[in-house]
């Protein structure tokens, strides 16, 4: 079973590209990010004339989750716990049945920039929530995979730039302490145990601006985090590097993982 997450940064504006990638994948499933629509208004029957189950969280013009499957899809439930008030359309969950049912936590985490302020608050508060979720997903000892774009640099070798993001919420030190403390309690960072030694890189985004994908000015915070269980199924994960080079292209690129499910 490969699973992948793609946030990519507006659906309407990105169809073709989303469409061309997904040709070009073997995923059974795809976590995407940042669809920015509301639920209805979703391209959902070209995506399912092409074979995918679609399950969508949006939010008008903002946000929004959604998942594709070629599997089938078992008690999908959308929004994070902990906040009944909370609008954002960010967190959608769900059962993916093959050889074993794994289940899919799909994020799209505040950027909670400028920061300090109330956008870098929610984020924080956010993270401690879905700490809170993840160690709910974790005492269920079932497979997990939860993925999407964290809006975390987890370290310095994590940007071809890291002196540049001192002062930004994507990487001050709190942020990376809330991402820390979930990984810490037993998850795997499987796009960076691809290559645990690696100095710098893989980067997951670049920004349309100032030539960063010429440059290779990138960051990584698409993350794969996987439960133990999971983790012992994973037989490899990559970075799909060359999407961010096609036509129209979103500013993140899809990840991966491929698990014996």
């Amino acid at each position: 079973m490969k699973i992948a997450s793609f946030n990519i940064n507006g659906v309407k504006a990105r169809v073709q590209a989303l469409t061309d990638w997904l040709a070009s994948t073997d995923a059974d499933l795809v976590v995407l990010q940042e669809i920015k629509s509301v639920d209805e208004g979703f391209p959902r029957e070209h995506f399912q004339d092409l074979g995918w189950q679609v399950e969508t969280h949006g939010q008008k013009g903002f946000n929004g989750v959604a998942i594709l499957s070629r599997l089938p899809l078992e008690d999908v439930t959308r929004g994070l716990p902990g906040d009944d008030a909370d609008e954002q359309a960010r967190y959608i969950e769900a059962t993916v049945v093959g050889t074993h049912a794994v289940r899919i936590a799909g994020l799209y985490l505040p950027n909670g920039n400028p920061a300090p302020g109330p956008k870098y608050d929610y984020k924080l508060a956010w993270m401690e929530r879905l700490r809170l979720r993840a160690a709910e997903l974790l005492a269920s000892e079932l497979p997990v995979v939860m993925l999407g774009d964290y809006n975390i640099i987890p370290e310095p070798r994590d940007a071809a730039h890291p002196d540049r993001w001192t002062e930004d919420a994507l990487f001050l030190p709190q942020s990376r302490a809330a991402f820390r403390a979930i990984v810490n309690q037993g998850w795997t960072d499987a796009v960076r145990i691809r290559d645990p030694w690696a100095t710098r890189g893989p980067f997951t985004f670049w920004d349309y601006q100032g030539s960063a994908w010429e440059r290779d000015n990138g960051i990584r915070i698409d993350h794969l985090l996987l439960s133990p269980q999971a983790a012992d199924l994973m037989i490899e994960t990559g970075v799909d590097r060359d999407a961010r080079a096609g036509e129209k292209p979103s500013d993140h690129v899809p990840v991966w993982v491929r698990l014996a499910a």
